[in-house]
């Protein structure tokens, strides 16, 4: 099994790739350490889009299924983690079962709307507008729920305020449960991280992983060699919505709100920039990609929203123009390139003895 973390679909490969990788852990791990608790905690909010991020490299990259829906299972699963904390009282029940009930949630709704669409043989262009349409639909119903009627029990939507109320990811323990905020929940993210980039890193470099990439480069082939493309394309998109809606209840958990500007939009077309930018068909350059670019992304938001998104759609031409496989998998492309000339280049020969 962990011959497939090297295998040929992944960047990144060998005792230095991973040696680097190690230290770049230890430095997340040992940042809590020097920074204030309340920093850390906010810090943690750039690792939480990470997991909505691999999921639609997973798709996109992996499989050629652009989706425009990754918010509207974020926003399904976040919605669901708050009705159902709310409703049975918060605390450690309360947010395993929100936690639970959200990703069933995005699950379910990825496996309905997944089948009528790939079974419906919606592809290309298509695809893309239909998962657009249901996250914009969604947004725009969530929208309008600002009166008190719009409750489920004790929950209340609360239109373009968004829902609040309910409390943090809660583990049962002593006194009320251990509660995930700020450096626990860092390292809990950190935790989730780790092992969700290594799993699907496995899962790309296995038989599934590569017969995800024959459906992406022709996926006619793919069935005229007998397999069931339908089949992989609905598993992968129920996996990769999955991710999503984890992202929407980590967000929830940690804001301890969700509204619909998460699900609009502008919020729903930053997950094709994070991918795009990155290199879409590789899981490392997505999850460092991504999480460089929330962080200028959030530095500009504090001077100028509106600057923040018109730089993040000039970035995404510039991607398409001039780098469509990526900037972050291109500069690794390179250093890959340049390490195996200096592996090739022969060394000068030893002074003959006098």
């Amino acid at each position: 099994m962990l011959k497939l973390l090297d295998g040929p679909q992944t960047m990144g490969r060998g005792p230095a790739f991973w040696g680097a990788a190690g230290l770049v852990l230890l430095a997340a791990l040992a940042y809590p350490l020097f920074a204030d608790p309340y920093d850390v905690g906010n810090f943690g909010y750039f690792f939480v889009w990470i997991f909505m991020a691999l999921g639609l490299c997973l798709m996109w990259g992996l499989c050629g299924m652009l989706s425009f829906g990754q918010t509207f299972f974020f926003g399904l699963a976040g919605y669901g983690y708050g009705v159902i904390a709310i409703d049975l009282g918060n605390g450690p029940l309360g947010t395993m079962a929100g936690l639970a009930a959200g990703l069933v949630l995005a699950a379910a709704a990825a496996a309905v709307l997944g089948y009528f669409m790939i079974y419906g043989r919606i592809n290309g262009v298509f695809f893309g507008i239909v998962t657009l349409s249901v996250t914009l639909a969604l947004a725009y119903f969530l929208g309008q729920t600002a009166g008190p009627e719009w409750a489920i029990g004790k929950a209340r939507l609360n239109g373009f305020n968004g829902m609040q109320g309910m409390d943090p990811l809660t583990f049962p323990g002593p006194d009320g449960g251990i509660v995930l905020e700020e450096t626990l929940f860092y390292y809990v993210l950190i935790l989730g991280l780790v092992m969700v980039y290594l799993l699907l890193r496995m899962l790309a470099n296995s038989r599934f992983g590569n017969v995800l990439v024959a459906i992406r480069e022709d996926a006619e082939r793919a069935e005229l060699l007998g397999y069931d493309v339908r089949r992989y394309q609905l598993a992968v998109f129920v996996l990769g919505s999955t991710l999503a809606g984890l992202s929407g209840v980590l967000y929830t958990s940690w804001g301890q709100f969700i509204t619909p500007s998460s699900i609009g939009l502008p919020a729903a077309s930053m997950p094709i920039i994070w991918v795009a930018f990155s290199g879409r068909t590789d899981l490392t350059a997505t999850l460092v990609g991504t999480f460089l670019l929330l962080l200028g992304f959030q530095s500009l938001t504090i001077y100028s929203q509106e600057t923040a998104l018109v730089l993040m759609g000039a970035l995404l031409m510039a991607t398409v123009l001039f780098v469509p496989r990526g900037f972050v998998l291109g500069i690794g492309d390179l250093l890959a390139r340049l390490t195996m000339r200096r592996r090739r280049e022969p060394r000068p020969a030893a002074a003959a003895e006098v």
